[in-house]
């Protein structure tokens, strides 16, 4: 079936490219503050605050577990109509009220005290981290979970998802690039002040960002009522009741595993980013700046090669590729020694990591319209929060990594240090050999398991229509 073809037959509102590219700002919220995450929080605090590695280590179990409580209560809390829905919309007014007081969480993990820093007590410095660090995902979950379910209903046909993917990618990735210098141009090691003002500028960008959001989120007439329909005519589960109904479904689940072992990987990768600018490449920050240009490069240009390839041969193979290329494309940090090297490397990773970016929401979607078939209605907020839960782990198995392996190798947290050959070797394998098996596990899962081919999709896609939802 062609675009056209799935297009005219559809009975659902068509999303305009407009619409679309309000929407895409959303998703620099989410991309970006989780890069910011994963590659400043753990070594900021570690090295710039003081914090002791083990309370570090404790304080990411506390908030990771935070994390895996909340994200799926938020998602089955709210993923239901409200006395504003039929105004205001199901899933718009969630990603308003969260956003204040998710960009106010987010400075404050920064702009730590003075005093607690310099405070010889440290468990007042880790109760502060725990403390914000825990509020700050409350409203990132409020929002993500409503931003990310949003996507599936909001576009409909695998046309519209396809396109909406690429410009999903597009739209964040370029302006990630431009905002990602600001800690790296601005940040200089033991400077804690001026990774601060680095924030403040990054908050000031989001809050634009934000506002050109708005458009592409507000839900129309038809779309409210179909949230309605499926619990006007379906029973409302427990949240207990609701992951068990998802987890009998093989594909949520194959996608879950595999999302959770790229998520471990990539993580543990972007955590390692900074280590290993300091300590093995020995170099100031702003040289990330090239190596974030490379990968940028290797991304943006190679799109329209991507998006022509998905359209042939379908998301879901290119998925499987990208996989397995992005699993490969961890292990030059292995061997790299110098700064054109890690360039070159990055260019390729930005090529092939082209291959999931514009793939994986389109994957994501018809996972969850497999689940909406089969319950009877959206429940889009509910699996994204359990989702949430399980790649929570990451965080865990980050903050496990980096603490063991500095612990083994004998890390110097000084920001001035020159590390030894064995800590050299420590931060390789916590950047490129830990994240190479991870993916591969998750390449060789969903290749084995995930069943979800076009075919399959379009079947459900007409039953949807047949049930009006």
């Amino acid at each position: 079936m062609s675009d056209e073809e799935e297009t005219d037959l559809s009975e659902w509102e068509q999303a305009s490219t407009k619409k679309m590219v309000h929407y895409s700002f959303g998703f620099l919220l989410i991309i970006f503050i989780n890069n910011q995450f994963n590659l400043y929080v753990f070594y900021y605090y570690e090295v710039e605050i003081g914090l002791s590695v083990g309370l570090l280590f404790l304080a990411f179990i506390i908030f990771a577990i935070w994390n895996m409580i909340n994200d799926p209560l938020i998602g089955y809390l709210t993923d239901r109509p409200f006395r504003w829905t039929k105004k205001w919309g199901w899933r718009f007014p969630w990603i308003v009220i969260a956003t204040p007081p998710y960009f106010l969480c987010w400075f404050l993990l920064f702009a730590v005290p003075e005093n607690l820093v310099n405070n010889a007590d440290q468990w007042m410095l880790f109760w502060y981290f725990v403390i914000i660090s825990c509020l700050f995902d409350s409203f990132y979950s409020l929002y993500a979970t409503h931003l990310n379910a949003g996507f599936t209903n909001h576009f409909r046909t695998d046309a519209e998802r396809r396109k909406a993917s690429v410009i999903n990618r597009l739209v964040p990735t370029s302006l990630q690039l431009a905002m990602g210098l600001t800690v790296p141009i601005l940040y200089v090691y033991g400077d804690r002040n001026s990774m601060i003002l680095a924030q403040s500028l990054i908050i000031f960008m989001l809050i634009i960002s934000v506002l050109i959001l708005i458009p592409g989120i507000r839900e129309s007439e038809d779309l409210k009522e179909r949230f309605f329909r499926g619990y006007e005519s379906t029973e409302r589960a427990s949240f207990f009741k609701t992951m068990k109904s998802a987890f009998k479904q093989r594909n949520f689940v194959v996608a879950l595993f595999v999302f959770i072992m790229f998520s471990l990987a990539n993580t543990l990768w972007a955590a390692s980013g900074i280590y290993f600018m300091k300590d093995i490449l020995r170099l100031p920050l702003y040289n990330a700046v090239f190596v974030a240009l490379a990968m940028f490069c290797g991304f943006m240009l190679f799109i329209p090669f991507w998006s022509n390839i998905v359209r042939k041969k379908g998301h879901v193979k290119v998925l499987k590729l990208g996989f397995l290329l992005v699993a490969i494309s961890f292990l030059p940090g292995l061997w790299i020694t110098t700064l054109f090297e890690a360039i070159i490397f990055a260019f390729i990773r930005g090529f092939v990591g082209g291959s999931v970016g514009i793939s994986i929401a389109p994957a994501i979607a018809d996972v969850n319209d497999e689940n909406t078939l089969t319950v009877g209605k959206h429940q889009e907020g509910t699996l994204a929060g359990i989702r949430t839960f399980f790649i929570r782990f990451a965080l865990i198995f980050q903050a496990f990594v980096l603490t063991i392996v500095h612990y083994a190798t004998g890390y110097n947290p000084d920001p001035n240090a020159t590390q030894t050959p064995l800590a050299i070797w420590g931060i390789r394998i916590h950047r490129a050999l830990i994240p190479f098996i991870l993916a591969i596990l998750g390449f060789i899962i969903v290749m084995k398991w995930y069943d979800l081919e076009k075919e399959k999709t379009i079947v459900i896609k007409q039953k949807l229509k047949q049930l009006r939802l």
